[in-house]
């Protein structure tokens, strides 16, 4: 969908530039792409972690040679390094992929600040980051 709203603006962009669109209209496919994309960013988001418990845990996330251990005040979690088949890692976030429709999140808070660097080099280390 954002890739979708992305190609709007550009085509809207294109339009107006070689003026087959009245700078009206344009301004008016300006308001809906910022409308759009901060929705996306950051109005959907909140309402979503607002909502869920999930996102209120405080993790703690420690790694072993053959195992990634995630633990909460419920309980605990373990997963053998070879169940993640990718890796990325966005600005708040390392996403672990399992396969191309299910991954899990890991916020960057569940690490000390000095150990995100660390953290970083290990998941790279034991898995693949995505990147070609």
């Amino acid at each position: 969908m954002m890739i979708l709203v992305n190609v709007f603006a550009i085509v809207a962009a294109g339009f107006y530039f070689f003026r087959k669109v009245s700078a009206y209209a344009f301004m008016g496919s300006s308001f809906l792409w910022f409308t759009l994309m901060v929705s996306f960013w950051y109005v959907l988001p909140g309402i979503i972690y607002r909502k869920s418990a999930t996102f209120k845990d405080r993790l703690k996330v420690s790694f072993e040679d053959q195992h990634m251990f995630i633990e909460n005040e419920r309980g605990s979690r373990s997963w053998p390094w070879k169940a993640f088949s990718t890796m990325i890692e966005s600005p708040y976030f390392f996403h672990l992929y399992f396969d191309s429709r299910s991954f899990f999140i890991i916020p960057k808070e569940a690490f000390e600040p000095g150990q995100i660097s660390e953290a970083r080099r290990i998941l790279r280390e034991k898995i693949n980051t995505g990147v070609n």
